[in-house]
C-alpha cells in the first residue's frame, strides 16, 4: 500500500511538518499489513502506530490548538495558518485512525486462524462463565468504582490515555431510564483478560465487556446497557520558565500540572450523551468515532510468547571481537585503535562495561556524562554511583526537558545527588542533547582521557531496538573537545573546539560549508555527492541549501526515519535529491553525514561525521549537540563503507519519497537487501570467527531474496519520541 495520501501540492517548496509526521506513522501502520512480517509483530506495529497517534495529539495537535486559541500562531513555511493546519491534520489523523480500525478488524480473523481468539463474553460456555465470575469478584470488583452521571456527582477526572465505560441504567421492570453510569477502567488492569487455554487455543475477553456483563453487581437493582467506551488524550506539553531560580523544583511543579491538561482528543465507540460531552469540555471536532475499539495501542497485550512462530526469531547481540581479544579491557582496546559499536547488532553492554571498568579502576580519576534518557533501573546509573563511592569525581548532566521522561529524570537527578554525584542541569535556554562520556585516567606520569560519543541515548532498553552508533576514542583532539564541551555545559562558557562541531554555534555553519564545498567540486568538474542519515529533516535553511546543491549538480541521498519537509525529485529544484526511509524490525536512529569531497561515495577520502543532531531548527539553534568527525581509517570504513552504504542500498524495508510528498515501497529488485538482516547475520557470523572481523562492504546480492525479518523485543517505532514531534514520537 502506498503511504502518504496527504496530497500536498506539487508547487509547494516544503512539506508541512505535521503532515510529514502523519506520513511517517502511515508507513509504520503499513508494516502491520506487510506479509513478510510475522503476525504478532504486525500486531505490534499496529499498536505502535496507535501509541504514536496519542503523542501526536498530546503535543503537535495541542500546540496548534494553543496557537489558535491564543491568536499567536504564524503561518507555516507552506503558507498555512494554524486553523488550516489543524483542519488538515485532523482530517488526515481521522483517516489514519479509521485505517487502524480496518486493520484491527482484519487481524482478528488472522488471529483466530492462528488459535488466538477474542471471545464474546455473552456467548461463553458455562465453565468459562464460572471462571469469569470468580475472576470478576476477586480481581475486578474490589478496584472498580461505579459512578452516576448527574448534577450531584461531578465527572471523575480521567488521565490522558484513560478509558471509561458509559452505561445506561434503567428500571428492570419498566425499562424507564433512570440515569447514566460510568466506570473508569483502572490503568493497572489488563485490557485483554486471558481465559484458561482450551485445546491449545489462546482466548481473551475485553475488560469493558466483562464489566458490562457484571454491571448488576456494580448497580444493584438496575438494568445496565452498554452505551460506549470513551478514551481521552490530554494536552501534555510542559511550559518551563527559563529564568527560574530552582530549575529542578520549577520543572517538577510543571510536570505535575501537566497531568491535568485540557482534553484535546476524545475517542468513542458509541454515542455519548450530550451532557457528558459538555462536562468533558470537548468540541465536536475533537471527537473521533471508532467502529471497532478505542485505544488500539492496547492490542500489544495480545502478543504472547506462547506463539514463537508468530514472532521474529530472537536475536542476541554480542560484545565486539576486538574487546574480547583484550579480555574485556576497554582502555586497552581503545588505546590500540578507535572502537565503533553498531547497536543493536552489537550489544549496548559495551557502553555499560566501559563505565563499570572506569568505576572500578583505581587509576581512573573522574567521569563525566550527559544523560538525556535512560531506563529506571539503568546499570549505567549504578556504575556512576559505584564510581563516586570509590572516591572518583563524577559529574552528570541530567536533561530535565526530555519530553515524557521528565519525571524519570527528576527522580534520577535526586537519586544521583543523594549518593554524592555532582548533578548539573545544563543551560536553561538550551536542552543538552549531546551524548557524551569522558573518563580521565592516570597512566604512568600523565593523564589519559577516553571519550564516548553516541548517536543515541544511554538507555539499555531502547538500545535493543534502536539502530545507533557508539564511538570510543582516545584521540587527543576529540577527547579535548569533549572536555571543553562539558565545561560549556557546566560552566556556561563558550567553548573553542578544534574538530567537533556543536550546536547552537558551529554545526549549522559547518554543514553549510561542507555542502557548498560539494558544489565547488562540481563546478571544478569533480564529483559532488552527499549521503545523509537522520531522523528528521525539517530545517528550512538547510533544505534550501540542499535544493541549491541539487541545482548545482550535487547528487544527494537522504535516509530519513520520520519527518521530511524537503520535496525530492522536483525538476529545476531537487531532481538530484533522493529521499528514502527504512521502516522495519528496528528503529533507525543514527545520525551520519558523509560528503564525497570530490570523490564518489563511498570513498576513503570522504568527510564523515556522526552526530546527536537531526536537521531541525531546534537541533541547530536551541540545543547542545555534538557532530564528531570520523578520521580513524578503520572507523571511517566501517561507518561509511558498511553501515551507511547498506542503509542507502536497502531494498526490502525501504520507502522512497515522491515529488508530491507521498511515499511508495522500493522494488526489491533482483538482489534484495535488508539492512537489518544483513547486520544481524554479519554480527552472528563474526561471533564464530577467530580474530577481528574484516568489516567488508556489503554486496546487495548477499541478502537472500525471501529472507524474513527477525526480532527480539519489539519492532522499533517507539512511541512518538517524546517527543517534540519526532516520531516514535519520542525525541531521542
Amino acid at each position: 500500500m502506498a503511504s502518504g495520501a496527504l496530497h500536498k501540492k506539487h508547487h509547494a517548496r516544503y512539506i508541512n511538518r505535521e503532515l510529514g509526521w502523519l506520513d511517517f506513522n502511515q508507513r509504520v501502520l503499513d508494516e502491520a499489513e506487510n506479509p513478510a512480517t510475522p503476525l504478532l509483530e504486525r500486531l505490534r506495529f499496529l499498536s505502535i502506530s496507535a501509541g504514536n497517534m496519542d503523542e501526536f495529539y498530546a503535543v503537535r495537535v495541542a500546540g496548534l490548538v494553543d496557537q489558535l486559541r491564543d491568536g499567536t500562531g504564524k503561518k507555516s513555511p507552506e503558507g498555512l495558518t494554524p486553523a488550516q493546519q489543524l483542519d488538515t491534520v485532523r482530517r488526515q489523523a481521522w483517516h489514519l485512525q479509521q485505517e487502524q480500525q480496518r486493520i484491527w478488524g482484519a487481524m482478528l480473523d488472522e488471529l483466530e486462524e492462528s488459535d488466538i481468539l477474542l471471545k464474546n463474553v455473552e456467548k461463553l460456555h458455562h465453565h468459562d462463565q464460572e471462571w469469569l465470575t470468580t475472576y470478576f469478584e476477586k480481581q475486578l470488583f474490589p478496584v472498580l468504582t461505579p459512578l452516576t452521571l448527574n448534577p450531584t456527582h461531578p465527572l471523575p477526572f480521567i488521565f490522558s490515555g484513560g478509558q471509561a465505560l458509559v452505561l445506561r441504567l434503567r428500571e428492570p421492570k419498566t425499562s424507564h431510564h433512570v440515569m447514566d453510569g460510568m466506570v473508569v477502567l483502572p490503568a493497572q488492569l489488563p485490557r485483554f483478560i486471558r481465559l484458561p487455554d482450551k485445546h491449545d487455543t489462546i482466548r481473551f475477553v475485553m475488560l469493558e465487556d466483562v464489566i458490562a456483563h457484571f454491571a448488576k453487581r456494580l448497580y444493584p437493582g438496575l438494568h445496565a446497557t452498554r452505551v460506549s467506551v470513551l478514551r481521552i488524550v490530554r494536552d501534555l506539553d510542559v511550559e518551563l520558565e527559563e529564568e527560574a531560580e530552582d530549575l529542578l523544583n520549577t520543572f517538577e511543579k510543571a510536570v505535575k500540572e501537566r497531568r491535568r491538561g485540557a482534553c484535546i482528543h476524545l475517542e468513542v465507540d458509541g454515542h455519548l450523551p450530550k451532557h457528558l460531552l459538555r462536562k468533558l469540555g470537548v468540541a465536536k471536532d475533537e471527537v473521533v468515532h471508532l467502529s471497532t475499539m478505542v485505544g488500539v495501542g492496547d492490542v500489544k497485550q495480545l502478543i504472547v510468547s506462547d506463539k514463537p512462530e508468530l514472532l521474529f526469531k530472537p536475536y542476541h547481540a554480542s560484545i565486539p571481537q576486538r574487546v574480547l581479544k583484550h579480555d574485556g579491557d576497554y582502555f586497552a582496546t581503545i588505546r590500540e585503535q578507535d572502537l565503533v559499536v553498531h547497536h543493536p547488532y552489537e550489544s549496548f553492554d559495551t557502553v555499560v562495561h566501559f563505565l563499570q571498568q572506569a568505576a572500578r579502576d583505581p587509576d581512573v580519576l573522574s567521569i563525566k556524562q550527559s544523560i538525556y534518557r535512560t531506563s529506571h533501573d539503568s546499570p549505567i546509573v549504578d556504575a556512576l554511583i559505584e564510581a563516586v563511592e570509590a572516591g572518583k569525581s563524577v559529574t552528570v548532566e541530567v536533561e530535565l526537558r526530555a519530553r515524557f521522561d521528565e519525571e524519570a529524570n527528576i527522580r534520577l537527578a535526586r537519586a544521583l545527588e543523594t549518593r554524592g554525584v555532582q548533578v548539573v542541569y545544563g543551560l536553561a535556554a538550551y536542552k543538552t542533547h549531546a551524548k557524551m562520556i569522558l573518563v580521565v585516567r592516570r597512566e604512568g606520569d600523565h593523564l589519559q582521557s577516553y571519550a564516548h560519543y553516541g548517536t543515541g541515548n544511554y538507555h539499555p532498553s531502547t538500545a535493543k531496538i534502536y539502530t545507533d552508533i557508539s564511538y570510543f576514542t582516545c584521540n587527543p583532539v576529540l577527547v579535548d573537545d569533549c572536555a571543553r564541551l562539558f565545561n560549556c555545559i557546566t560552566g556556561a562558557a563558550v567553548p573553542e573546539l578544534h574538530a567537533v562541531a556543536f550546536s547552537p554555534l558551529t554545526i549549522r555553519p559547518t554543514l553549510e560549508k561542507l555542502v557548498r564545498n560539494e558544489m565547488d567540486h562540481v563546478r571544478a568538474g569533480r564529483p559532488g555527492q552527499i549521503w545523509l542519515k537522520m531522523n528528521s529533516l525539517v530545517d528550512r535553511k538547510l533544505i534550501d541549501l540542499l535544493y541549491e546543491a541539487s541545482q548545482a549538480g550535487v547528487q544527494i541521498t537522504v535516509v530519513v526515519r520520520g519527518i521530511c519537509s524537503l520535496r525530492p525529485g522536483v525538476p529545476g529544484l531537487s531532481e538530484r535529491i533522493e529521499v528514502r526511509s527504512i521502516v522495519g524490525r528496528y528503529l533507525e536512529h543514527a545520525r551520519v553525514f558523509a560528503f564525497g569531497d570530490g570523490h564518489e561515495l563511498p570513498s576513503d577520502n570522504a568527510k564523515l561525521f556522526i552526530a546527536s543532531a537531526d536537521w531541525m531548527k531546534r537541533n541547530m539553534d536551541r540545543r547542545i549537540e555534538a557532530m564528531v568527525p570520523i578520521t580513524d581509517k578503520d572507523a571511517h570504513a566501517r561507518i561509511l563503507g558498511e553501515i551507511l552504504f547498506t542503509n542507502v542500498h536497502d531494498t526490502l524495508q525501504t520507502w522512497t519519497m515522491l515529488p508530491n510528498g507521498g511515499w511508495k515501497r522500493v522494488e526489491p529488485g533482483p538482489t534484495p537487501l535488508s539492512a537489518h538482516n544483513y547486520f544481524m547475520e554479519k554480527a552472528s557470523a563474526s561471533d564464530k570467527e577467530a580474530g577481528v572481523p574484516a568489516n567488508p562492504q556489503p554486496d546487495p546480492a548477499e541478502a537472500p531474496a525471501n529472507h524474513q525479518p527477525v526480532s527480539e523485543d519489539a519492532p522499533a517505532i517507539p512511541q512518538p519520541d517524546s517527543h517534540e514531534g519526532e516520531g516514535p514520537v519520542k525525541e531521542a
